[in-house]
C-alpha cells in the first residue's frame, strides 16, 4: 500500500472528490492519507479525518487513473499491473536518492552553463532538488511504485513541484547514463565505509596482539602441528591481509572513478554539453572516453564484488580459526559473555555464534559475486534491462561485508587466550624439528641429509614417548655423531622461536618490528 499522490494530502474530500459519499460530518475535512493497491481491480483507501472509505476507481472514473510514464508517448496502453511490479526497481534502488540529486545538481547546472536552460531554470530545479532531497530524509517523500524508479519518481516530483522548468532536466541525457553514474557514486561512497571499517578490524587485532607480548601458539599446517610461533605473528597475519583487501578496493575505486553522465542511451548527444565540466563536479577522474563502454559495462561492480569476496574469505578463514581454538579441544581462547550465545536446550553451552555467522555469511558474499558474474555473462551490446539486476547483489554484499568486519572487530576485543592451556599443550608435535634441522645445517650438513637424522631423532622420541628436548646428547650421537653440546640452544619452543631470525618471521625482533610497522601506521596509542 502506498500513498498515490502528495497532492492530495491536505486538501478537503469534497473539493478532491466531489462526486463520492463521504460521512457529511467529514466532508470538508482535510484528508490525512489516500492510498491504492494494485491487486485485481484498482482500488484506493481514503482516511478523512476519523473515517476510512474503501472505494474503486468506477467510483470516480477520470479522477485518478495511472500516471502517464514519462516515457510513454508513443503507448496507447498503461503497462499491466503484472509488468508494473515486476519491473519496479524503487523498492531497492532508492538507495540511490541521494548520488541522483547530486547527478542531476551537476547536470542542470552544465546544461545552463551550455546555454541549454536559462538561469532561473537552473535555480527552480535547484530549489526544487534540495527541497526533495529535504523530503526524503525527513521520511515525508513518498516513493511510488507505478514511477519504476528512483530516477523517475524524483523527476516526477520535481515537475509536480515546480513544473515546466523540470522537463528540461533530462536533456542530453538518458536513464542508462544516469543509473551508471549514480551507481558510480554510490560505489565510491561504499568503498570509503568499508575501508574504515577494515582499519577498526585491524586495530584491534594490533591492539590484541599488543597484549599477548611473548605468547607462544603452535603453528599449523594441513591443520597439524608445524612449528612454534608467536600469537602475535599469526594476529598480524591477519592484519596484511586485511591490507591488501583495502589495497583491493582502493585499486577498485580508482578505476571505477570515471563518469558515464553524458553517454546518454549508447551514442552521447548532438547537443552542446560538456561532459568534463560534470565530471569534474561530481568528483571523477574524468568523463569514460566511449559512450557504448560507459553505459554497458558491469566491470566495476564485478571488481567490488569480488574484492568483498576475497576479504569476506579471509574474514571466514579467521571466524573458523577462533570457532575451532574456542572449542574444548583446542581451548585456546574464551570469548567473553558478551559476543556468545547460548543453547536453548543445553543449558552448559557457550558458543562462538557471531564468528559461526562470520563464516557462513561469506558465502552470500560470494553468491552475490556470481549473481552478477551470470547475469552479464553472454549479454550483448549495450545496455539491456538485465543490468537493473546488478544493484541488489552489490547492496546486499557491501551491507553483508560491513557487518562481517563490524562483528569480527567486536569480538576480538571481547576475547582472552588461555595461557596457561596454550602452554601445556606446546610439547606435543616436535614443533622443534625443524630447528634442529637448521642446527645441522649450520654445521654443513646438507638439508637433506639434516632432515633425514631429525626424522630418526624423531621417531627415537615417539618410541620412548618423549621430546627431542629429552634426548640425551649420546642418545643423539647414536644418530649421527656430529651432535654436540650446543644443540640444547635449538631445543624447545622457546630457543625454537629464538633462532628465528629472518625477514618477516616469527622470531621476536622480527615480530617486534612487524607490530612497530602497524602500530605506527594505524596511529595506535600503545600508552592507551
Amino acid at each position: 500500500m502506498e500513498s498515490i499522490c502528495e497532492r492530495c494530502l491536505g486538501k478537503s474530500a469534497d473539493l478532491l472528490f466531489p462526486s463520492l459519499p463521504f460521512p457529511k460530518q467529514n466532508l470538508s475535512r482535510p484528508l490525512s492519507r489516500v492510498d491504492f493497491c494494485w491487486k485485481g481491480q484498482r482500488r484506493f483507501v481514503v482516511s478523512c479525518a476519523s473515517e476510512t472509505l474503501s472505494i474503486t476507481q468506477k467510483d470516480f472514473p477520470g479522477e485518478m487513473t495511472k500516471e502517464v510514464k514519462l516515457w510513454g508517448g508513443r503507448f496507447e496502453e498503461s503497462v499491466t499491473d503484472a509488468v508494473e511490479r515486476f519491473t519496479e526497481s524503487i523498492s531497492y534502488d532508492k538507495l540511490l536518492y541521494k548520488q541522483d540529486i547530486m547527478g542531476s545538481r551537476a547536470h542542470a547546472t552544465m546544461l545552463a552553463r551550455q546555454g541549454l536552460m536559462t538561469e532561473s531554470d537552473r535555480d527552480s530545479i535547484l530549489k526544487g532538488l534540495d527541497q526533495i532531497e529535504r523530503s526524503i530524509e525527513s521520511g515525508e517523500f513518498v516513493w511510488r511504485a507505478d514511477r519504476e524508479d528512483v530516477h523517475m519518481n524524483i523527476e516526477a516530483a520535481l515537475t509536480d513541484l515546480i513544473g515546466e522548468p523540470a522537463k528540461k532536466l533530462h536533456t542530453a541525457r538518458s536513464r542508462n547514463d544516469q543509473v551508471l553514474t549514480d551507481f558510480r557514486l554510490w560505489c565510491r561512497d561504499a568503498i570509503d565505509k568499508i575501508l574504515v571499517h577494515i582499519k577498526q578490524l585491524q586495530v584491534a587485532l594490533v591492539t590484541l596482539a599488543i597484549k599477548n607480548e611473548g605468547l607462544i601458539v603452535p603453528g599449523y599446517t594441513h591443520l597439524q602441528r608445524a612449528q612454534p610461533v608467536l600469537l602475535q605473528h599469526l594476529l598480524l597475519s591477519y592484519v596484511e591481509q586485511l591490507e591488501r583487501d583495502a589495497d583491493r578496493l582502493v585499486d577498485c575505486k580508482n578505476r571505477l572513478n570515471f563518469c558515464p553522465l553524458g553517454a546518454c542511451a549508447l551514442a552521447g548527444t548532438g547537443l552542446p554539453i560538456d561532459r568534463f565540466m560534470t565530471s569534474e563536479a561530481l568528483g571523477f577522474t574524468a568523463p569514460l572516453r566511449n559512450s557504448i563502454d560507459a553505459v554497458s559495462d558491469r566491470d566495476f561492480v564485478l571488481e567490488f564484488l569480488s574484492a568483498n569476496s576475497i576479504t569476506a574469505i579471509h574474514l571466514s578463514r579467521i571466524g573458523e580459526e577462533w570457532v575451532l581454538w574456542a572449542s574444548e579441544e583446542f581451548g585456546f581462547l574464551t570469548p567473553s559473555d558478551s559476543v556468545s550465545t547460548g543453547s536453548s536446550i543445553m543449558p552448559q553451552k557457550k558458543n562462538p555464534d557471531p564468528m559461526e555467522l562470520v563464516r557462513g555469511k561469506s558465502a552470500r558474499i560470494v553468491g552475490d559475486l556470481v549473481s552478477v558474474l551470470v547475469l552479464c555473462k553472454g549479454l550483448p551490446h549495450a545496455y539491456n534491462r538485465d543490468l537493473q539486476e546488478d544493484k541488489e547483489p552489490l547492496f546486499d554484499s557491501v551491507k553483508t561485508i560491513i557487518g562481517m568486519l563490524e562483528v569480527t572487530a567486536e569480538f576480538a576485543q571481547n576475547i582472552t587466550f588461555n595461557r596457561e592451556r596454550i602452554q601445556k599443550s606446546l610439547p606435543a608435535g616436535h614443533l622443534d624439528a625443524t630447528t634442529l634441522a637448521d642446527y645441522l645445517v649450520k654445521k654443513g650438513v646438507p638439508f637433506r641429509t639434516s632432515h633425514d637424522i631429525v626424522g630418526r631423532c624423531v621417531a627415537l622420541c615417539v618410541l620412548k614417548n618423549c621430546q627431542l628436548l629429552d634426548l640425551s646428547l649420546d642418545e643423539l650421537r647414536s644418530i649421527n655423531p656430529i651432535f654436540e653440546e650446543d644443540v640444547y640452544e635449538f631445543l624447545g619452543v622457546e630457543n625454537a622461536v629464538k633462532k628465528f631470525s629472518s625477514y618477516g618471521s616469527t622470531g621476536s625482533e622480527c615480530v617486534a618490528e612487524q607490530l612497530f610497522y602497524w602500530v605506527t601506521k594505524l596511529g595506535i596509542n600503545r600508552d592507551k
